[in-house]
């Protein structure tokens, strides 16, 4: 226990004499009392938190400056009432009958409270954490980590990390890695808000997003101090005329499975985006956030490996390891790694250095690739049980997205419309589901070509996540789905 504060758990320390200290003042004679009633308070105002162990008698009567038979008595009183709790050889503690008046820390992770089955996407299977690798993963690192490793790191990241992404990416997206150009980030959300914050400096105002799309990007950059522009997509990707009429220097793109409609960015487009970027001396920020995930179709390259001096690439184990561990990577052109790195170290003065050590040495070691292929099987075989559970419960249904990601597209047909029901009612029991409108940024006419937004006969368009659920909960959630609209 601190000064200013307690410490479950742990022997109570400073604190817990000076809280006393006007009481151990108080008159001989009322002392006993007095140093009674101050420990009293002192739980019940939750100074002293529920776990907190206390000094033993010896200590805290020589603290005090009182005898050790007053701080005795004092323990014993509030043992018998309660307050404390001791046992032979085990030390004195605040007891948990009392309820603290301080509050309790509130959870503000995303969820969805109440549902039985949830089918938003974004979350992978935690369940699929390498425990026990990245255990023997902590242990090595910890004990080989050389202690100037422990200081404050270079801003982009340690150099043995940057080495293992840049084999890593090369090999597996494509990318021109460059291991001076990786800077090691918590995850794509900070790529995105540190670039924000370079195209700001560089008198950039606006971004275009495509629409559909994440929600979060627009977020992002308007916290850095820049507008958005919805850029509607067509059947190829970003739609090139709407680009060139915004009159936007930047474009966010989801080009290997674009989110949420899961459009293949094309040859044929991917061209046309890094033209359109040359044109304009413009930035293309590639979010790869599920680029290694892919079932029935070839293999799909970064759009940053056909011109790394226009595309920031930026990627995260946020989908193979775990969104906790706010652990990311971006690539950035030779123009604007300067400026990425400053900012980063007056951000945060870099990401935490043995995470970054576990992670280099779980991809060096292999362990990365492991877990790749395990989640690629596993989410396979999930993507398959939905397939299979909407087509037997929802005859007519048409899938999209299917062939890479974390989620696909079911067009509903028209009798279980209209999308307001159809969510009230599934809400209603139990079954987290969100439309393809959610993700739309231009609500009026929505983007173009078969991905838009607009009904097909009054029918529901629905983007679902599969990954965090096993296949049993998926073909439940389905059926109860299908339960509760009806049709």
């Amino acid at each position: 226990m601190t000064s200013s504060g307690t410490n479950p758990g742990g022997p109570a320390g400073s604190a817990a004499w000076e809280l006393l200290l006007p009481a151990a003042s108080a008159p001989a004679r009322a002392r006993g009392r007095s140093l009674q009633a101050a420990l009293r308070e002192a739980v019940r105002s939750g100074r002293l938190a529920p776990g907190t162990r206390l000094p033993s008698s010896r200590d805290l009567a020589a603290d005090l400056g009182v005898s050790r038979g007053l701080i005795t008595e004092a323990y014993e009183q509030l043992v018998a009432e309660g307050y404390l709790r001791s046992g032979r050889g085990a030390g004195t503690w605040v007891g948990g009958a009392v309820r603290a008046a301080l509050p309790r820390a509130r959870d503000l992770a995303p969820g969805s409270p109440g549902a039985r089955v949830g089918f938003v996407p974004g979350t992978p299977d935690l369940s699929l954490f390498p425990r026990a690798a990245w255990t023997a993963a902590h242990r090595s690192v910890l004990a080989d980590l050389p202690h100037h490793d422990l200081g404050y790191p270079d801003p982009r990241g340690l150099p043995r990390l940057r080495t293992a992404l840049a084999e890593l990416l090369a090999r597996r997206r494509g990318v021109v890695a460059d291991p001076e150009r990786i800077v090691v980030v918590s995850g794509v959300t900070q790529a995105t808000t540190l670039l924000g914050f370079v195209l700001h400096a560089r008198g950039i105002r606006t971004v275009g997003v495509e629409d559909p799309g994440s929600p979060q990007h627009s977020a992002l950059y308007v916290s850095a101090g820049i507008g958005t522009v919805p850029i509607p997509l067509d059947a190829e990707g970003p739609d090139l005329g709407p680009l060139r009429r915004s009159g936007v220097r930047a474009l966010v793109t989801t080009p290997a499975h674009q989110f949420p409609t899961g459009i293949a960015c094309s040859a044929r487009r991917r061209a046309e985006l890094l033209d359109w970027a040359r044109s304009v001396d413009g930035i293309v920020l590639e979010d790869d956030y599920d680029g290694d995930f892919r079932y029935d179709r070839a293999p799909v390259g970064a759009l940053q490996g056909l011109d790394p001096e226009h595309v920031v690439y930026a990627g995260s184990v946020s989908k193979s390891l775990a969104p906790g561990l706010r652990l990311g990577w971006m690539i950035v052109p030779d123009s604007l790694a300067d400026d990425v790195v400053e900012r980063k170290r007056t951000m945060d003065l870099g990401h935490p250095t043995v995470e970054q050590a576990l992670f280099a040495h779980f991809v060096e070691r292999g362990d990365y690739d492991r877990q790749l292929r395990r989640c690629q099987r596993a989410y396979r075989e999930r993507r398959d049980a939905l397939v299979g559970a909407l087509r037997e419960h929802f005859p007519g249904v048409r899938l999209s997205g299917i062939a890479a990601g974390l989620h696909l597209i079911a067009d509903l047909p028209g009798r279980y419309g209209p999308e307001d029901r159809f969510l009230a009612r599934t809400g209603a029991a139990g079954v987290s589901v969100r439309t393809l409108a959610a993700y739309t940024h231009a609500r009026a006419g929505g983007p173009g070509g078969d991905h838009g937004t607009e009904e097909a006969g009054g029918g529901v368009r629905l983007v679902l996540g599969y990954a965090h659920l096993s296949p049993a909960r998926i073909h439940k959630g389905v059926r109860l789905m299908r339960e509760a609209v009806g049709g």
